[in-house]
């Protein structure tokens, strides 16, 4: 598929993606809505499953484009750009906003996607900097393997989805509650929606996509630090 033809079904995925983080994050404002977190759980996987798909449709070998080039520029701009307005809506994380994580998860896709020379440093680098940093990132170096993976379930459909949906759970067993509560209802269901969150994503993807959607373009970059400080907003007036 062309770079330049719209897939509906990654526009979906997008759109899932924005909806349920918002969900999750209306806990900042309604704290006894703490299941939120629960469906919270689709958001993270769904949006590496846009990377994967985007690297995806890319080809091989193709590395230093100038798609690549101003995608890569836009992800940097805006994990620097929402860290503010995270800090403000989450002042006691211990960890950078989300954005860092699905950058180094571009390059590690990148460099599976890239064979050669190039694609293995990139991916190396990638991943050296995820151990590094790996307490201050969302989802720890699990998340940022997970675009990787999916691309790898994207390109051999079958028991490799298997894969994904494995590192996702343990992206999340980072997770006060389920180191907290252990074996509970509330934990079993967060690993139960980890789990299924890339099956469910990649299901999506492959479905027929005759349907039309508002097509997520670059907007959708800035809906991620403005959510947040939409919310960090409605929370001091509250």
């Amino acid at each position: 598929m062309s770079l330049h033809t719209r897939d509906n079904n990654l526009d979906l995925i997008k759109w899932l993606a924005m909806l349920t983080m918002l969900l999750d994050h209306l806990r900042y404002i309604w704290p006894d809505t703490e299941w939120l977190f629960i469906v919270g759980r689709l958001a993270f996987p769904l949006f590496c499953l846009g990377i994967a798909a985007n690297v995806a449709r890319s080809h091989p070998g193709e590395l230093y484009t100038d798609n690549n080039v101003r995608y890569l520029g836009w992800m940097t701009a805006f994990a620097v750009i929402s860290e503010l307005p995270y800090r403000l809506l989450s002042s006691d994380s211990s960890t950078l906003n989300v954005m860092p994580s699905l950058l180094l998860g571009l390059l590690i896709a990148w460099g599976a996607h890239h064979r050669g020379r190039d694609g293995f440093v990139l991916a190396l680098t990638g991943a050296a900097v995820a151990v590094l940093i790996q307490e201050r990132l969302m989802y720890g170096v699990f998340g940022t393997l997970l675009p990787a993976a999916l691309l790898l379930a994207i390109q051999w459909p079958g028991l490799v989805w298997l894969l994904p949906a494995a590192l996702c759970v343990m992206a999340n067993s980072r997770n006060r509650w389920l180191a907290e509560w252990e074996l509970q209802p509330f934990t079993l269901l967060i690993v139960a929606v980890a789990f299924a969150a890339p099956l469910l994503g990649l299901w999506l993807l492959r479905r027929p996509g005759h349907f039309k959607i508002w097509p997520v373009k670059r907007w959708g970059y800035w809906f991620y630090p403005g959510h947040l400080a939409a919310l960090h907003l409605i929370r001091s007036l509250g």
